[in-house]
């Protein structure tokens, strides 16, 4: 926090942390026995536009996942990104029955708890 530019990161950290809150993406529970907390970290990224001026300072908090252990911290995997395959597919079809496609970009995203 000693960039010229402190008062753009704490503005986009806010803006992180009232988001977490906002949407209520974790709770407050009590550790297991014989486990650690997984620690978290900022990620601080400048974005830029074509031109070469600042857009944009996003903020990500983000969790030290590397730290954790298979089958001790959690048991399954799951990435939901689609293969190249799937998407050539997809845009084939389009294609076929002259359909357009629609492309959406999330500034944020959670999953929620069921």
């Amino acid at each position: 926090m000693k960039s010229q530019d402190v008062a753009f990161w704490k503005e986009a950290i806010n803006d992180e942390m009232e988001s977490i809150m906002g949407n209520k993406t974790w709770k407050l529970v009590d550790l297991p026995p014989k486990s650690k907390p997984i620690g978290c970290k900022w990620i601080l990224k400048k974005k830029m536009k074509v031109d070469g001026t600042i857009d944009k300072f996003k903020a990500r908090l983000v969790a030290k996942g590397f730290t954790q252990k298979e089958g001790l911290d959690y048991f399954d995997i799951y990435a939901p990104v689609a293969r190249t395959a799937t998407i050539r597919t997809l845009i084939a079809l389009a294609s076929i029955y002259c359909l357009e496609i629609h492309q959406m970009d999330v500034k944020r995203l959670f999953l929620m708890e069921s």
